[in-house]
């Protein structure tokens, strides 16, 4: 357990970087425990789901990818994820976030 301990302080630090560039309003709506997310190619869609995705390996890889892509600058107030809404509601419901 401890191995994956210095891959969830990063993929805390990574979603706290991106909340603090978006507006206060989105991070508001957002109840205790969960984070906004949006996804999708075209027109983004928001997700809440449990910061206990920030423990699995398949997320901290879109995390990894949405730094590659957007560094730290998300426009639309949350983490926008680089990918298919089809990709990441699978993801998401595997995990049991969704």
């Amino acid at each position: 357990m401890a191995i994956l301990m210095p891959q969830i302080i990063q993929a805390k630090q990574i979603l706290r970087r991106s909340l603090s560039n978006g507006s206060s309003n989105t991070y508001m709506a957002t109840p205790k425990g969960y984070f906004s997310v949006y996804v999708g190619e075209h027109e983004k869609k928001r997700f809440v789901v449990p910061v206990s995705l920030l423990s699995q390996p398949s997320f901290q890889e879109l995390l990894c990818q949405a730094e590659e892509e957007f560094g730290f600058n998300h426009p639309m107030g949350g983490l926008t994820i680089p990918c298919s809404e089809d990709i990441f509601t699978d993801l998401a419901s595997r995990l049991g976030a969704l």
